[in-house]
């Protein structure tokens, strides 16, 4: 039996009626009014109540969106209950085009990294363009797929970015117990339509973005050199270690630069002498600056 969870959005007039499986195959759907939504029968059901404007349907949820003569409040159970009958009762959601080209298969595979806590798992296809990490499951609205990662009880952190999916484990277990388990659920995740990260929260990126270049320009130029270094330099090469380092402050007087270790990074053993060794000594030559420190606010 079908079972409807409703969810709120950061728009009002918008609410999600969530499925406990995908309904959709890596595709999303949107309907202005009943005519447009001739593949969806359970879409043109809905336009039958009359304060429905707007439905969507993509992965494994049904999004609706109300005129503003009714309040959700008054109307959402309702809209919930008909949906789960509708399915329950062995109505379509969504009719699938069958000449469609069927989705490529994906490959994924694992690589070591520094930190022996962290396993890397790159996907042969891009996943973000924004890097994010979840410390915890509560942090997962964003991400369907860090949610599901972390009922794995061994699962303490994720982070993505770029086409790759970095998890850090509890002590309990070993990777030659689990690699194979995760490695084929991220597989088949991705290949049955799951989502990532939501749409919704690519486009925050996208402002968060524009947020960083107008704060970028307001910051001192040291700052500014060191940012562009951590960029161009130690990026990459942490990323390919599964991790990321992320710039928070610098202090002109202390001569202290202030990071953020993420992923594979974070917690990782060798992450000092990355810090001491190489980056700082990294700063220092090419800012020709021998009092330059760096610290891990999370080391």
């Amino acid at each position: 039996m079908t079972k409807i969870t409703v969810k709120e959005t950061q728009n009002p007039t918008i609410l999600k009626f969530e499925f406990e499986d995908f309904i959709t195959r890596n595709e999303s759907f949107e309907f202005k009014n009943i005519d447009e939504a001739k593949s969806s029968p359970l879409a043109q059901q809905l336009f039958y109540l009359p304060f429905v404007k707007t439905v969507y349907i993509s992965g494994n949820f049904i999004a609706v969106e109300r005129f503003s003569i009714v309040e959700w409040d008054d109307v959402k159970e309702a809209v919930a209950e008909q949906i789960e009958n509708f399915v329950n009762n062995g109505g379509v959601i969504i009719n699938l085009d069958e000449n469609k080209p069927k989705k490529q298969p994906i490959t994924v595979y694992g690589e070591t990294t520094p930190n022996p806590s962290a396993l890397k798992f790159v996907v042969s296809r891009m996943l973000t363009k924004n890097a994010i990490e979840f410390k915890n499951i509560d942090q997962t609205a964003s991400s369907p797929l860090a949610k599901e990662l972390f009922k794995f009880p061994y699962v303490k952190e994720i982070f993505i970015d770029e086409n790759y999916i970095s998890i850090t484990k509890y002590e309990l277990n070993s990777w030659d117990e689990i690699t194979l388990e995760l490695r084929t659920f991220i597989k088949q995740y991705i290949e049955n339509g799951g989502i990532v990260l939501d749409d919704s929260v690519v486009i925050n990126a996208e402002k968060q973005e524009q947020i960083k270049t107008e704060e970028f320009d307001k910051l001192d130029v040291t700052s500014q050199q060191i940012i562009n270094i951590l960029e161009e330099y130690v990026k990459p090469a942490v990323a390919a270690d599964g991790g990321n380092i992320a710039f928070e402050s610098y202090d002109e007087e202390s001569k202290t630069v202030k990071v953020i270790l993420q992923g594979a990074c974070s917690g990782c053993p060798s992450s000092t002498f990355t810090l001491k060794s190489g980056i700082e000594n990294m700063l220092k030559s090419m800012l020709n600056d021998e009092k330059i420190q760096v610290e891990a606010i999370n080391a």
